[in-house]
Order: C-alpha cells, then sequence, then structure tokens
C-alpha cells in the first residue's frame, strides 16, 4: 500500500513540475518584443554597487560612458561598499564623463543588509524617478539603456532585462553558461505568464515611487540578498504596477561565470536562500514541490533496488519527461535571447542540474555562505 502511495506522490510531483514548464512556455510565447524605442521623459538614476571590484570596474565604467542615451537624462552613481582595494581610485582617475559620481556607505548603515544597504543608500542620493541597477563586474552593449528603458510606459513599475555568462572555452564555462541562460528564461516566461518570480539585480530598472510605495527594503534589511526579485514580486502584489521583461539582445548586460566549482556553489546557496523568504506562500509551496520531484529523482532508483522495481519505470518516465520540456522551453530562449551554440551541452547539464538543485536548495535553506569576501549568517 505504501508502495503505491509513494508512486501516485512521484506522479503527482512530475505532474505538477511539469505545469510549472508549461507555464514557463507559454510565457515566452506571450512575451511582447515590440517596444516604442521612445524613452521615458523622467530622469534616471543607474546605481552599481561595488566591493572589491579593482579588476572588473573599468570595464564596467567604459561600457556604462559608451551608452546611447542623453546624459541629460541620466546620471551614474557607483556606490562603494566598503571595498578594501583599489577600486574608488581606480573610478576616479577614469570618469571623463559629467553625470557619473562615487559614493561610499558608512560602515554603520544597516550593516547586514550588504548589497542592499549599497542599493537603498544610492537611492537616497539619487535624483531619479527611475532607478535602474547593475553590477560592477558586467559589460553593457550600446544600446542598454535605451532598450530596457523603452519598456516602461506609465502603467510598469518593474522591468527586467536579460544577463548572460561571457561565454568562455571550457567545459564548466559552457554549462554554466546554459544553467544561468536557463534561469533567465525561466524568469523571462514566468513574467510573461503574469507570475513573476525571478530576476536578476545585474539587468533591472523601477519607479522610485513603486519602490517607496512597497516600503523598498524595509522587511528585507535583515537578509544579504533580495534586491531583485524579492522587490519585483512585492511591487507585482502590492501595487497596480505592471511587470515586464525584455526580449531584445540589444538590452543583454554580460557578466563573468564562476571561476571554480566552489565559487558557483556559493553563489547558487545565496540564490537559493532567498526562497523561503518569499511573501507569497503559495508560492513558496509550490517551490517546495519543485525542490521535492528533484529529489525524487534520487530517491526512486534507490526505491528501485531497495523495493520494487517499479519504481525505476516512474524514474525514468520523470527524468525523458524532464529532459524533454525543458529542451523546448531552452530551445524557445535561444529564439528570443541567446547563441544556439549554447544547446550543445544541454544532455550533459541535465544530469548536472539534480545533484545541483538539490545539493544547493538545502544547503541554502539551511547554511550559511559566502560573498564578496564575507561570511553571511542565515
Amino acid at each position: 500500500m505504501i508502495e503505491n502511495y509513494l508512486f501516485l506522490f512521484f506522479l503527482f510531483l512530475l505532474l505538477h513540475y511539469l505545469s510549472f514548464l508549461f507555464k514557463v512556455y507559454s510565457g515566452l510565447k506571450k512575451l511582447n518584443k515590440e517596444s516604442s524605442d521612445k524613452i521615458p521623459d523622467e530622469f534616471v538614476s543607474v546605481l552599481i554597487p561595488f566591493r572589491n571590484e579593482e579588476k572588473n570596474i573599468l570595464r564596467t565604467l567604459k561600457s556604462i560612458e559608451l551608452q546611447d542615451y542623453p546624459e541629460e537624462k541620466f546620471e551614474v552613481i557607483f556606490i562603494d561598499d566598503n571595498s578594501s582595494d583599489n577600486s574608488i581610485e581606480i573610478l576616479e582617475k577614469n570618469i571623463s564623463r559629467s553625470n557619473i559620481r562615487v559614493i561610499s556607505v558608512p560602515e554603520d548603515y544597516s550593516a547586514k543588509a550588504h548589497k542592499k544597504r549599497a542599493i537603498r543608500y544610492g537611492i537616497e542620493n539619487a535624483k531619479g524617478a527611475i532607478i535602474v541597477t547593475t553590477d560592477a563586474d558586467c559589460l553593457h552593449p550600446e544600446k542598454w539603456l535605451r532598450k530596457l528603458l523603452s519598456y516602461f510606459d506609465e502603467n510598469t513599475g518593474f522591468v527586467s532585462g536579460p544577463v548572460e555568462f561571457i561565454n568562455g572555452k571550457s567545459f564548466f564555462n559552457r554549462l554554466q553558461s546554459l544553467e544561468f541562460a536557463g534561469l533567465v528564461i525561466t524568469g523571462a516566461g514566468l513574467i510573461g505568464s503574469n507570475s513573476p518570480t525571478i530576476c536578476n539585480a545585474a539587468n533591472i530598472a523601477y519607479r522610485r515611487k513603486a519602490f517607496e510605495e512597497v516600503g523598498g527594503f524595509s522587511l528585507q534589511m535583515n537578509l544579504s540578498s533580495g534586491d531583485d526579485e524579492l522587490l519585483m514580486q512585492k511591487i507585482f502584489q502590492d501595487t497596480d504596477y505592471k511587470i515586464r521583461f525584455v526580449p531584445d539582445k540589444d538590452a543583454i548586460v554580460q557578466t563573468e561565470p564562476n571561476k571554480s566549482l566552489k565559487q558557483f556553489y556559493q553563489q547558487r546557496k545565496r540564490w537559493a536562500s532567498k526562497g523561503l523568504f518569499y511573501k507569497n506562500k503559495s508560492l513558496v509551496l509550490k517551490l517546495i514541490l519543485i525542490y521535492l520531484f528533484y529529489l525524487s529523482l534520487f530517491v526512486q532508483p534507490i526505491l528501485g533496488f531497495v523495493f520494487a522495481p517499479k519504481y525505476f519505470i516512474s524514474f525514468f518516465i520523470s527524468f525523458l519527461a524532464k529532459i524533454f520540456s525543458e529542451y523546448l522551453i531552452i530551445r524557445k530562449g535561444t529564439e528570443l535571447l541567446f547563441p544556439k551554440s549554447i544547446l550543445a551541452n544541454f544532455f550533459l547539464a541535465e544530469i548536472f542540474h539534480i545533484p545541483y538543485i538539490v545539493l544547493a536548495g538545502l544547503s541554502g535553506a539551511l547554511g550559511n555562505y559566502k560573498w564578496k569576501d564575507r561570511t553571511i549568517s542565515r
């Protein structure tokens, strides 16, 4: 009897996961590729928090200075979050535009909030009615800011843009590029299906009015992350503003992949740690069920050896359905944003995907992690 109940439970987890993937796929088809190409009338503040980015910050500065956007319509604020290297000196020596400046966060300013404290301090010192955030290790195409902001209208409160890893030659880099593209595509599809869940702070924009209407980061300042998707979810749930995604290759922000498996693991732990703090508890339940589906892909073969061969059948059905459905989604995403070459390692990535989700999800929910040379406690 217990064996039958378990079998049915595994089937339920599969059907729930497939319904989630269907929502993503249908959302991708609904994304509006059209934009007016008209820039907003409002003044824009681009905020770039940084900590110990002396190796990357100069190229980020240069990509920002080359933006095809009227200089009188925006400002750029680099926000130092207690750097101990030469990042500030490099910036100040190389800034060539009058609309770009550097500020530093006071040491005692919301010390546990880390990146969010830098962004909030930046907002307090910004003039813009629209806030754009990106990271200090990113590259921005010339039309990035113009394309991102062209998706704003009077009813839009939050815009999410695409991000990709700079494609390296190593197998590890190629796997990361595909996996990261999958996350971006998933976030895009969920926004398209009017269920905004995930986005990336390296490429987002929102109205200051919407930020203030939901209380900004006031309920999250004890968390080290959440400056992106938690804010997006609050604006979606607590205001009448629309959330939009920008399916345009000219709006893609590039960032470096992790240099080691350890870095990758710490990053995914940090991202996974946010899930339990989502305000929408039904969304938290859905994420738990998705996690249990991935966990079941470990458990089912073990049960097949120990108890009954039918668990092998349920495992192969679940695994093949996962591969087929996710392939359709990734392929759709490459039509919108990414090169088809990222699909070359798809099947190997599917195998890697399962243990990483299980391990990162559990450790992100329970353990500490490292970020920017800091140990972050849960």
